[in-house]
């Protein structure tokens, strides 16, 4: 972090620094680096992508900025929008800053112990009404009529994911050529065409700390676009999985036994959005395989040197795992 590109860039676009800037890096996260920047009377949160090993469409600063600024006045929660280096002028790569959201980060399962049960399943209804909110919205009413395109959302995901996997691949693995050769006969149609957040889950979000059935913020929203809802529901169920804590590095509060199994997240989504989850199957599949990618690419890029946190190089051991679920999944199998 280059502090005094940092200082000028932001006093350029009227932001007043007030004396010495410090920032530090915000642990948690594989993907964009996160950092918390603060002076003298105020705290700014900055990122940027990772060094090495980038998977474009999972690193999109600009794809984040535009949907937080759009949303800012909506019934979804986010933090306000200060600045944006859309050339990576400053940092040598796009940075969004955002103004810092007061209030509780729940990344790990210490910080789940804080919660009681019954705050935690209030905190479970205030997340899930949020993400339905947020697919409720009208993206022409928002400005983001031309943020993605719906159709052929889901036929675009399975071809992305798969075009990932060739670019962070560590190894051959037979399970993701026969995943991706399934999910491709198996399409359905889209449920469909809403914002979606792409990485829907307690830790990409900030928790009041009072009450934290209210959510103060939707956080990391790189992977956002306009396709298909029932794409973010999947993948908040699939992120359940235990395995998932070898992709995170950590023991992930989403994984934890106190968690609604992922049926019970995938009705109380249903319940909150009156959406019909036909073709779940499909939907479970497809998040899976984007796991498995996710995790390849976490490994490929500590291969290269940018080592994104405890035991990055061990995350595509899930790999293997996720493809074999997403097998199971089409074929309706549960374990």
């Amino acid at each position: 972090m280059d502090i005094p590109a940092l200082v000028r860039f932001l006093r350029e676009r009227g932001v007043d620094v007030r004396g010495e800037l410090r920032v530090e890096l915000i642990s948690g996260g594989r993907s964009n680096l996160t950092f918390l920047a603060a002076d003298d009377a105020s705290r700014w949160v900055v990122r940027r992508p990772p060094v090495a090993g980038l998977t474009p469409s999972a690193h999109d600063m600009a794809r984040e900025f535009t949907v937080t600024g759009a949303l800012r006045n909506s019934a979804v929660p986010v933090a306000k929008t200060v600045a944006f280096d859309a050339d990576g002028s400053v940092l040598g790569a796009p940075m969004t800053v955002v103004e810092y959201v007061e209030g509780t980060v729940v990344r790990d399962q210490d910080d789940l112990a804080a919660l009681t049960d019954d705050q935690l399943t209030a905190s479970i209804g205030g997340l899930m009404r949020v993400l339905a909110d947020l697919h409720a919205v009208d993206p022409a009413a928002v400005g983001l009529e031309k943020f993605g395109r719906p159709q052929g959302f889901l036929a675009r995901q399975v071809t992305l994911w798969a075009s990932q996997w060739d670019r962070v691949k560590t190894r051959d693995l037979p399970d993701v050529a026969a995943l991706h050769a399934a999910l491709s006969q198996a399409l359905p149609p889209e449920s469909a065409a809403s914002i979606v957040h792409g990485d829907f889950r307690i830790d990409n979000t900030i928790l009041d700390r009072a009450d934290p059935a209210r959510v103060r913020a939707v956080v990391d929203w790189e992977m956002s676009t306009l396709g298909d809802p029932l794409t973010d529901a999947a993948l908040m169920c699939v992120y359940r999985a235990p395995i998932f804590d070898l992709v995170l590095g950590s023991r992930a509060a989403w994984t934890s036994h106190r968690m609604p199994a992922p049926d019970d997240l995938a009705q109380a989504y249903a319940t909150a959005s009156g959406r019909d989850l036909a073709h779940w199957g499909f939907y479970l599949a497809l998040a899976n395989f984007k796991l498995g990618v996710i995790g390849e690419g976490i490994t490929h890029r500590a291969l290269h040197g940018s080592d994104a946190g405890s035991a990055a190089e061990r995350a595509a051991e899930a790999t293997p795992e996720f493809m074999a679920a997403g097998l199971r999944a089409l074929k309706g199998i549960r374990t």
